[in-house]
C-alpha cells in the first residue's frame, strides 16, 4: 500500500477536525502530500463566502499543527461547491489520484443510522481506501506529539480479494509502527456444531482447521521478522465477531475490504461493514483498490506548502 497523497474532508466543526490529526500524523510518517478538503453546499453566497471558508479551513489546520511543523509537510486546502458532499469527496479522490481518505463519522442513532452517513457513503464508492475515526474510540495519535501509537491491528479476512487487500494495507502499518498483526476469520454459525465434524475420515481437515491453516498461510514469511502475527478463527456474525474481538483484544485499528463473500455491501439495514462502521472501538480502514481517473506521477520528493511559508514569513 502506497501512500503518497492524503484526502482529509472536514465539515469545519470541532468534531469532523479530529481526523485531520490523523491525517497529519500519517502525512508526516509517509512523507505524504495532504489535502484539506471542504464541500460547500451550492446555495452559498459565493466568492466572498468561499474565501471566508477557505480561511476557515486554514485556521482548522493551524489548530492542529504548529507553523514550524506546516513547513515540514507539503499540504492544500481545497474549498469545492457540492450538492452532495459524499459525491464530491470520492471524485476528486479519483480526479487527482488520492491513496487514502481520511474522514470522521458521527455515532448516529440505530434509526437514523438506517438512512447512512456521509463516511459510508464515501466507504461504498471511493476510488481508495478509506480510514474512518469516531469521537469515543481508542486514540493512536499522540495530542501532542503527533507521534504514532499503533500496538495492534485487526484484519476481517474471508479470502476474498478484497480482504486481500485490506490485508496488505495491515501490513503496512503493521511493518511501520511494528505493530501486532491479528487475522480473524468468520465462519458462518453453526459450522463448528455440525454432526459430521466428528466423524471426519483420518487425514481429513475439518471446517475449523482448514480456515486456521489458511489463515497461516495468507501472511508472507518475511512478516514474522518485524511483527507478531496471530490468528483465530471464531463463528457467527461477522459484524458481531469483529466487534467482540477488537473490544475484548485492545485493537487499535481493523481493517477490512470493502466487499467480498463475509464483508460485502448487501442489505438494506446495513451490511457488516456498515456495523463495524459505526459501532467499532477503534479507527477502521476500509480496503479498496485504486480506481483513478488519470495517471499520477510518483513524488519522489515532499516541498514547503506555499501556505506554511506564507505563514512563516507573515
Amino acid at each position: 500500500m502506497t501512500i503518497k497523497r492524503i484526502l482529509c474532508p472536514t465539515a469545519l466543526t470541532s468534531g469532523s477536525d479530529g481526523a485531520l490529526r490523523f491525517a497529519l500524523a500519517l502525512a508526516r510518517t509517509y512523507d505524504a502530500k495532504l489535502i484539506a478538503f471542504h464541500c460547500k453546499p451550492a446555495n452559498g453566497n459565493g466568492v466572498i463566502a468561499q474565501s471566508e471558508v477557505k480561511a476557515s479551513l486554514e485556521q482548522s489546520i493551524f489548530q492542529r499543527l504548529e507553523i514550524a511543523e506546516l513547513s515540514t509537510i507539503d499540504w492544500e486546502r481545497v474549498v469545492e461547491t457540492c450538492d452532495d458532499a459524499g459525491t464530491a469527496i470520492t471524485n476528486y479522490a479519483a480526479e487527482h489520484g488520492v491513496d487514502l481518505i481520511v474522514m470522521r463519522s458521527r455515532r448516529r442513532p440505530h434509526l437514523a443510522a438506517l438512512l447512512g452517513s456521509t463516511a459510508e457513503s464515501v466507504c461504498r464508492t471511493a476510488p481508495c481506501s478509506v480510514l474512518v475515526t469516531h469521537h469515543d474510540e481508542r486514540d493512536w495519535v499522540g495530542a501532542t506529539t503527533r507521534e504514532i501509537n499503533l500496538k495492534r491491528v485487526l484484519v476481517a479476512y474471508d479470502f476474498s480479494d478484497h480482504s486481500e487487500l485490506a490485508l496488505n494495507a495491515a501490513l503496512t502499518f503493521a511493518q511501520e509502527y511494528q505493530s501486532e498483526l491479528h487475522l480473524l476469520h468468520v465462519l458462518p454459525p453453526s459450522t463448528l456444531n455440525e454432526p459430521e465434524i466428528s466423524w471426519y475420515p483420518l487425514r481429513q481437515e475439518g471446517t475449523y482447521h482448514k480456515a486456521a491453516r489458511q489463515l497461516q498461510q495468507a501472511v508472507p514469511a518475511e512478516a514474522h521478522l518485524w511483527c507478531q502475527v496471530r490468528h483465530a478463527v471464531s463463528e457467527g456474525q461477522p459484524y458481531r465477531e469483529i466487534l467482540n474481538y477488537g473490544e475484548s483484544n485492545d485493537i487499535d485499528l481493523i481493517c477490512l475490504g470493502a466487499h467480498g463473500a463475509g464483508f460485502g455491501m448487501r442489505a438494506l439495514f446495513g451490511s457488516n461493514v456498515d456495523r463495524v462502521l459505526r459501532q467499532a472501538p477503534c479507527p477502521v480502514l476500509v480496503a479498496r483498490p485504486l480506481k483513478r481517473a488519470k495517471a499520477f506521477p510518483i513524488e519522489l520528493s515532499v516541498g514547503k506548502s506555499t501556505h506554511a511559508q506564507a505563514a512563516l514569513t507573515g
